[in-house]
């Protein structure tokens, strides 16, 4: 067993808890406003959603860039604090984009988005470098797949149930969440330290200086390429699902109903929460880090069948959406925490994984937005559901290739890392 006792399981469990609902509770800040359609209001003739969509993801794109620093360079003290100010932003935002009259709340969903991209940074530290990383960070991730639907759901019960206008609901939804995330970031703060032991397997992790930002990069820079790219794909189609899956729902037939928001993600929560947790039992990082490299490829590889069969009449809309969502997730959460984790510890670098996540996730996001743009503002005529299959089909198989690549890469990097000839990757 990697704990030795089971009293070590207890910090765990409530570290994972904490971070689970944490995550959930920012979730209620960034995404219940997609849920809204805002019928028969545009801007520039451009639907008002798509400005909406578009100004907060433009906002949660320069956050990941500025979280590449902010991250690395976080001291564990000023984490609680600096969580709570983020998110009261955000919410204070939305505030002003209820008040504010259209076309001039754009700029707020900018501002709310702004604080909120360098959150599960701040959370997922106090969960890397220990022994059950990989459990910890999946179930931190099954939080950002199953969030998204379950504060979409919340913000369209009180539309429908409650008849609060689309432009309250958002703000309104944050203040129902936000008490439960003072108690749980509170509990979170409560995480003890990786021990010895925890450090001795997956290798101590400090703050990064710009210096020691840059001579990772380099160490690792062919390898690094393949993966932003594959993960630029599957933020693309996985952002774009969760973003107009209100829009692709109502063409499907069951816009109306708020529960499939929810129901259509709790089976990737599952399959994701199982798959990387068993990735705990694998003590050999270097074995982790290709498995990682597998589970990726088979997600696309999931996607891109289940979008085939869907084209093909062979199953049903719910399951198409559903199974997209399980291949997606299965590719995009290692991106979120194993991946990188497994790779510092094998290569025994001194630094900190949420810095490699955030430089991916700042790259993956630039490249939603670019979507968004072709998508919305050039004139591309298919449906909301036609460019999603599209968009699976043709970057599924180039992520295939990628991270096939990538793998053939790190493989023979580890070779060469065990050469006694090699020079030493650390970097202190």
């Amino acid at each position: 067993m990697p704990i030795q006792s089971r009293n070590d399981w207890w910090p765990a469990i409530l570290a994972a808890l904490s971070a689970f609902c944490v995550y959930t509770c920012m979730y209620a800040f960034r995404k219940p406003f997609t849920t809204a359609s805002f019928e028969n209001i545009s801007f520039l003739s451009i639907d008002y959603k798509i400005w909406l969509v578009v100004a907060q993801t433009v906002g949660y794109t320069l956050s990941k860039f500025y979280g590449i620093r902010f991250i690395a360079e976080m001291k564990n003290e000023n984490r609680p604090m600096a969580i709570i100010k983020l998110i009261a932003i955000a919410w204070i935002a939305l505030l002003f984009f209820a008040i504010v009259p259209a076309p001039f709340n754009i700029i707020f969903l900018l501002i709310n988005g702004l604080p909120l991209g360098v959150i599960y940074g701040l959370v997922f530290s106090y969960l890397e470098g220990r022994q059950v990383t990989e459990l910890l960070g999946a179930v931190l991730a099954t939080s950002f797949i199953f969030a998204s639907g379950f504060t979409q759901s919340a913000g369209k019960f009180l539309m429908v149930t409650f008849h609060v206008s689309e432009w309250w609901m958002p703000w309104l939804t944050g203040f129902i969440f936000f008490i439960p995330l003072l108690l749980f970031r509170w509990l979170l703060s409560k995480t003890p330290a990786p021990s010895a032991k925890d450090i001795s397997l997956r290798t101590e992790r400090v703050v990064m200086t710009k210096t020691a930002r840059v001579h990772f990069v380099k160490s690792f820079l062919p390898g690094l390429i393949l993966l932003i790219i594959a993960y630029i794909m599957l933020t693309i189609i996985r952002d774009y699902r969760s973003n107009f899956a209100a829009d692709m729902w109502k063409e499907l037939g069951q816009g109306s109903d708020a529960s499939v928001f929810t129901t259509s993600e709790i089976p990737a929560s599952v399959v994701v929460l199982v798959l990387m947790s068993l990735l705990v039992v694998v003590k050999r990082n270097m074995n982790a880090l290709m498995i990682n490299h597998a589970i990726i490829i088979a997600g696309f590889v999931i996607a891109m069948t289940v979008t085939i069969l869907f084209t093909a009449g062979m199953i049903s809309a719910f399951w198409w959406m559903t199974m997209t969502g399980v291949g997606l997730y299965m590719g995009y959460v290692p991106f979120n925490c194993m991946l990188f984790d497994r790779l510092i510890a094998t290569f025994k670098y001194a630094g900190n994984a949420g810095f490699i996540i955030y430089v991916a996730d700042s790259f993956g996001y630039l490249g939603s937005d670019f979507i968004l743009v072709i998508k919305n503002f050039t004139g591309v005529a298919d449906s909301w559901t036609v460019f999603f299959a599209k968009m699976v089909l043709g970057l599924s198989f180039a992520g295939v290739i990628l991270v096939s690549l990538s793998a053939i890469y790190f493989h023979k990097k580890y070779k060469e890392y065990l050469s006694p000839l090699s020079p030493n990757l650390n970097y202190v």
